[in-house]
């Protein structure tokens, strides 16, 4: 039985469901349409035997910040990943999927590799892997392979594939052009004619022929990228590229590098049902409605409201709509926002304004996501902050001191293992420590339940930078 290695691609903010979907927590690890993230439902789509192949453990290509949560997230759901890659910089899918591929060929010369983005929604994974089985035969004929999505509408806001003829089933066929994001009137004509696929930007091909694609089409790509694998440094499990070389590497994405220049393309259709949910108004279209069109999700109500959204993603706010008509509305603990349904691929410009006037909401969700578990700010005052604190079992924080602050921690679930100076000892619930400002301290969670506590902390300055680390079991700077 052959094996088709997945590539999983975890970069990306996915600015345009802001609030929800943050650079500090993008939304292929966010559960949006189930208790499943995108990523884990990505992932679990490419395991397992499918007819006369079967997937192999995947690669992931993801950054610094990512790397915990890839792992965690693979894990949840019983899959083990082949290797984890890290790119020291955003340099677009270009030189990453290069990456990937140079890694598995210098493995397996005869590698076949499946890449996908990891934020795309497929209802239907058996369809889609009969999709997959269909475009192998292609790839024995040295095509690289893109899946094209029978569009169901006209949609402004993807990209679109021409084909020489309309579709016939699931059976590769040749690419004639790629056609950038049309205006409305275009995607009407496109609709019509039968000839236009949505680009899902997934492909399938051997890592021979994306070599010579490379090769042929951006072999300014080729060096920096192999000698950035060439001289990738393992980290905890993870391989991390080399930073000087990949710095070299140009900001490009494969479509203009190498796809939209290669004669060798075959499209296979699929029908099975997608959605990039790139948007507010992709994520209403996915999610359940009421007879008068209203998604909601969370603690919401709705009053004489017509196609709207309403989502709250805290549990203590309730989000009230009345009389609403065709808006998007999504709460977060620390952000709302309000808009018409009409206006949703306009929500990156909210972003945008956002980081003109420096605010965290930008970039930051009110959780921050760790190695070892998570945090978030419960109050904030002048001189004093609250945090609860959630760390996973076995878990453990850098041993660490603060210029600026003195703290108390309170145990409310769990156990502890806490370090202040050269003393070591059990905190168990209702019961609380104080480290004094500037005094070596760490946390631990030794239980197998996740361990819960109340930090207070008190000083001139309440920074998440006045940290020195002295010890780290994740090896951060």
């Amino acid at each position: 039985m052959s094996q088709i290695t997945p590539v999983l691609l975890c970069g990306g903010s996915g600015t345009r469901l802001w609030p929800l979907s943050r650079k500090s927590y993008p939304k292929q690890f966010v559960p949006l349409l189930s208790d499943e993230t995108l990523y884990q439902a990505t992932a679990k789509r490419l395991t397992g035997a499918n007819g006369t192949h079967a997937f192999a453990p995947p690669i992931v290509v993801t950054n610094s910040d990512f790397r915990f949560i890839v792992t965690e997230q693979l894990q949840e759901t019983g899959i083990d990943p082949g290797a984890v890659l890290i790119e020291p910089a955003a340099r677009n899918t270009a030189p990453a999927i290069l990456a990937a591929v140079l890694h598995a060929h210098a493995n397996d010369p005869e590698a076949i590799l499946l890449v996908s983005p990891t934020d795309q929604v497929v209802p239907d994974p058996a369809a889609f892997r009969k999709a997959v089985a269909a475009g192998l035969p292609a790839t024995d004929q040295g095509q690289l392979v893109t899946f094209g999505i029978t569009p169901d509408r006209a949609e402004t806001g993807y990209g679109y594939l021409e084909l020489h003829a309309r579709p016939d089933g699931d059976t590769p066929v040749p690419l004639k052009s790629f056609t950038e994001k049309p205006d409305a009137a275009t995607a009407q004509e496109m609709l019509e004619g039968g000839c236009h696929l949505w680009n899902a930007g997934i492909f399938l091909f051997r890592a021979a022929d994306m070599i010579a694609a490379f090769e042929a089409h951006a072999p300014g790509l080729l060096g920096p990228v192999r000698r950035a694998v060439d001289g990738a440094q393992p980290d905890l499990g993870f391989l991390r590229l080399d930073p000087t070389a990949f710095a070299e590497a140009e900001d490009i994405s494969i479509d203009y590098a190498v796809m939209e220049k290669s004669a060798n393309l075959s499209v296979v259709p699929y029908s099975g049902g997608w959605s990039d949910l790139g948007s507010w108004e992709a994520v209403w279209q996915e999610m359940p409605r009421d007879e008068a069109g209203v998604a909601a999700d969370g603690p919401v109500t709705a009053i004489d409201c017509r196609d709207t959204l309403l989502r709250s993603e805290a549990d203590s706010l309730e989000l009230v709509g009345l009389g609403l008509d065709n808006v998007m509305a999504v709460a977060m603990p620390d952000a709302v926002l309000i808009a018409d349904r009409s206006r949703a691929q306009d929500v990156k410009a909210v972003v945008d304004t956002l980081k003109t006037k420096n605010r965290s909401q930008a970039t930051h969700l009110p959780r921050d996501y760790r190695p070892w578990g998570w945090f978030e700010s419960l109050v904030v005052g002048d001189r004093f902050q609250v945090k609860r604190i959630v760390v996973r079992p076995g878990g453990i924080l850098s041993l660490q001191s603060h210029v600026h602050r003195a703290e108390h921690w309170i145990v409310v679930e769990g156990t502890a293992r806490v370090t202040i100076g050269e003393e070591v000892r059990l905190v168990t619930e209702n019961q609380s420590v104080f480290i004094p400002l500037g005094e070596v301290h760490r946390m631990e969670n030794p239980g197998k339940v996740p361990m819960v506590l109340i930090e207070v902390q008190t000083g001139s300055y309440l920074g998440e930078d006045d940290i020195t680390r002295y010890e780290d079991l994740y090896a951060r700077g």
